[in-house]
């Protein structure tokens, strides 16, 4: 079966003044229909840099991108256009990004219909879906300033879901919540994942991430260098009551390249030079003695 996305050797060089800043160095990442996935990263790696593409929002400087069909790098700009409006929709950390503040909850979830176009019985129907779906139909009537941080997420989710997408993509979506809410916002965002066959990427710092996706791709220095993967299901934990475990998996790119963690080379004595060695399990690696070559 064909990925839902699969980007592959993605650069992305963006020019501030004189200077050239290497966001993406050559990112592989493949992401499967219906997938929840976290990608998590130090600030500076790539992470946000990754979404915007993904939304449309931006084109890479070299490489591939590809979502459901569409190639994101070769699409003409109207191509584009309707890619951002009918396939794919965002949730930013910043209310501001989200939501209009002087319509209601109910208004704000309307407006993207209303610009679609769509008739009058429809719009409502699906509003009124949206907003029972997230919790938020008794507060249909509210306007932001009535809303605690966690029912404006929640309004956004529904926003974001007004014009029916296959692609959601969360920026920080919990990370000016406080961590009960926040794992509320998790759960939600798995639920409507499942319920709308969805496929939801959430760039996060959010430590609790791992326990509400499907798997953790980390990024570091502009490519994909570790995921974690679910090991129980939630249904199986709820049968079961068996604690989920994580894999954590090194990427290795399209190139042969991977990146050994920093805490891991240091524990080892790995510098810049490696060496290796095929055994019947795999391949050793060992650090470099260099003096001994000298």
């Amino acid at each position: 079966m064909e990925p839902f996305i699969h980007c592959e050797n993605l650069v992305k060089i963006y020019k501030v003044a004189e200077l050239e800043v290497v966001a993406l160095q050559g990112l592989d990442l493949t992401v499967q229909r219906g997938e929840l996935l976290g990608i998590v990263g130090a600030s500076g790696s790539g992470k946000s840099t990754l979404l915007n593409i993904l939304g449309g929002l931006d084109r890479p400087s070299a490489g591939q991108v590809v979502v459901n069909g569409r190639n994101l790098l070769k699409a003409p700009n109207a191509e584009l256009d309707t890619y951002r409006r009918r396939e794919v929709g965002f949730v930013w950390q910043q209310t501001a990004r989200n939501l209009v503040p002087y319509l209601t909850a109910q208004e704000n979830v309307a407006l993207p219909m209303t610009i679609a176009g769509l008739g009058w019985r429809e719009k409502r129907a699906w509003t009124n879906e949206l907003l029972e779906a997230v919790g938020l139909w008794e507060h249909r009537q509210h306007k932001l300033a009535q809303l605690s941080g966690g029912q404006q997420q929640r309004v956004a989710i529904a926003v974001a879901l007004a014009n029916k997408l296959s692609l959601l993509l969360g920026d920080e979506p919990t990370g000016e919540l406080d961590s009960t809410t926040a794992h509320e916002i998790l759960a939600l965002l798995r639920e409507m994942n499942g319920r709308y066959n969805l496929t939801t990427i959430l760039v996060t710092h959010d430590p609790q991430i791992a326990r509400a996706v499907d798997r953790v791709v980390t990024i570091r220095d502009g490519r994909t260098s570790s995921e974690t993967i679910r090991r129980v299901a939630e249904v199986e934990k709820a049968l079961t009551k068996a604690t989920p475990f994580y894999d954590e998996l090194v990427v290795v790119d399209s190139a042969g390249r991977l990146q050994i963690p920093p805490e891991l080379r240091e524990a080892t004595g790995i510098g810049d030079r490696v060496t290796l060695e095929a055994t019947d399990g795999g391949v050793l690696i060992r650090p470099a003695d260099l003096k001994r070559d000298a």
